[in-house]
């Protein structure tokens, strides 16, 4: 039964099943008392991690008494892919604490994570700890090593590694030819290139890919179609991944002759091969054929990705062409990228740049990531095309950041409306700063805010700090309703009814009463 079981979870995760089904599996081991066998756990840790329920992945992980190296690194692994490197990092270094050492995939999945989040100091940590682990000659964190020192442009420590190993394989010399990529040194990817084959080994798709993606200059044309023909030779140009490369290498030498023929000649191109062509459009200027070629992609029935997405609005932000931008948003819209911090980022500037400002502060309030960046660029653009930001404009970017907690941001803004735009500051602008600043637990500051303001303080200013006070004091000794009593007062003397009804139904829902007052009598 338990090897039946055990095919099974392998099959399952490796089609990816849903999370009900991960559950169901989930029951089925523990109905059959397998829950703390770490094989199994480590399967459905790993169900869970593929669907995306890392609060159950990390509950199965903490009741499982005998964790293998396995299950640490399937947690590891599943906070990194989630981008949650702090708690990748912290369950790294409780493994390290515990009797399961790391083994050569944990360090491969932390340094990798480091990588992602460009963490040059952090890499070096774990090359470190590579090395105390005696796994420096290992391919899997070499290769890993050398990947990751190229990518934030340690491409001299990348080769160091390289040449530690005394017979690399063909990964790891495709890791070092795509290092050289990565920092555009395309002659030593050359000489990398031909040595390998001096060593009797065979290129693959991956090494033509690292080697093409260092070569970006017009003079290098000879070498584009050199590379090409060997790509030919080897019978690579039907490689998916291959054409596209050759497709945005011809691009981005501005070879646009070349690059449309191998698109041409592609059977049945996909987004990424759509995409080549379009990006090296943009990237050499030619904006109006990127246009052109993403709207036929789209008829064709591919789906552009956030990275394209953005290209094209840039396009559009170059022309000055607010109309394919709408048609871009429109299709970002049906698509559900509008909450895409670079997309949205994109659609910002495209307003601003087409003469529409007021869009891109719409476009703005649905951001679930905003930074200062984003919107110092909206105001900067809105002067650009003549237009001066005014309170409405302040209003919403102080609101944005306000339902953001951007803190930073706000102060920012708020400081820069007054001294470098003459805009007094009003009531709802208050407002605003006052609930950004309270929630972040800055009552000080708040409240030097309202004592400095240069119009008197309204009920809507004083209830936005009452409010919150009430509400902290209410999260300290829940069993008080008074303090519950006063923010629901708070909330409708201000209005604010669906505020006034969560208050009350929280008094409901945890069976709390108000002490009744006693009279004489």
């Amino acid at each position: 039964m338990g090897f039946q079981l055990s095919s099974l979870l392998h099959e399952l995760t490796q089609s990816r099943q849903t999370l009900s089904v991960s559950k169901q599996l989930h029951a089925l081991i523990v109905r059959l008392n397998l829950s703390s066998d770490p094989f199994f756990a480590t399967k459905i840790t790993r169900l869970y991690s593929i669907n995306h329920d890392l609060h159950s992945a990390r509950k199965l992980f903490d009741e499982t008494p005998d964790r293998s190296v396995y299950l640490w690194n399937s947690m590891i692994r599943a906070y990194a892919q989630e981008h949650k490197f702090k708690d990748a990092f912290y369950l790294f270094t409780h493994m390290r604490c515990s009797c399961t050492p790391p083994d050569n995939y944990t360090y491969a999945c932390i340094i990798r994570a480091c990588t992602e989040r460009t963490d040059s100091f952090g890499l070096r940590i774990a090359h470190g700890g590579v090395i105390v682990s005696g796994l420096e000659f290992d391919s899997v964190t070499s290769r890993t090593l050398v990947s990751g020192y190229s990518k934030l442009g340690l491409v001299d420590i990348a080769h160091t590694v390289f040449d530690g190993i005394c017979k690399p394989d063909l990964v790891l010399w495709n890791s070092m030819i795509a290092g050289y990529g990565y920092g555009r040194l395309w002659c030593e990817s050359l000489k990398l290139f031909s040595e390998m084959r001096k060593m009797g080994k065979d290129p693959d798709g991956h090494t033509f890919v690292g080697l093409i993606s260092g070569v970006n200059d017009p003079q290098l044309l000879g070498v584009c179609r050199g590379i090409h023909c060997l790509c030919l030779k080897n019978g690579l140009d039907s490689n998916s991944h291959v054409a596209s490369s050759i497709v945005s290498m011809y691009s981005r030498c501005n070879c646009l002759d070349s690059a449309y023929k191998t698109f041409s000649g592609l059977p049945d191109p996909d987004v990424v091969q759509w995409s080549s062509l379009i990006t090296g459009l943009s990237q050499t200027g030619n904006s109006e054929e990127a246009l052109f070629l993403f709207r036929e992609m789209i008829l064709e029935g591919e789906r552009a990705d956030p990275t394209l997405i953005a290209s094209v609005l840039g396009d559009s932000s170059k022309l000055a062409m607010v109309e394919p931008g709408r048609q871009i948003h429109s299709f970002v819209f049906c698509h559900g990228f509008e909450s895409d911090v670079k997309v949205a980022s994109s659609l910002i500037d495209m307003y601003t740049k087409c003469g529409a400002p007021m869009f891109g502060v719409r476009v703005s309030e649905i951001m679930h990531e905003r930074n200062v960046v984003t919107y110092n660029s909206i105001i900067s653009e809105m002067v650009e095309k003549g237009f001066k930001p005014d309170h409405s404009t302040f209003s919403a970017l102080l609101s944005n950041c306000s339902r953001g907690g951007l803190v930073r941001d706000g102060r920012e803004i708020f400081r820069r409306m007054e001294e470098d735009f003459g805009v007094t500051p009003r009531i709802e602008h208050y407002v605003y700063m006052v609930k950004l600043l309270g929630l972040a637990g800055e009552l000080q500051e708040a409240y030097d805010l309202i004592k400095k303001m240069k119009v008197p303080p309204d009920s809507g200013v004083l209830g936005a700090l009452l409010s919150i006070i009430a509400d902290m004091l209410s999260k300290i000794d829940p069993s008080k309703t008074a303090y519950r009593v006063m923010l629901s007062n708070i909330y409708a003397a201000n209005e604010k009814w669906d505020e006034v009804k969560k208050v009350r139904d929280e008094i409901f829902v945890y069976g709390l009463r108000k002490t009744p007052g006693i009279s004489c009598i």
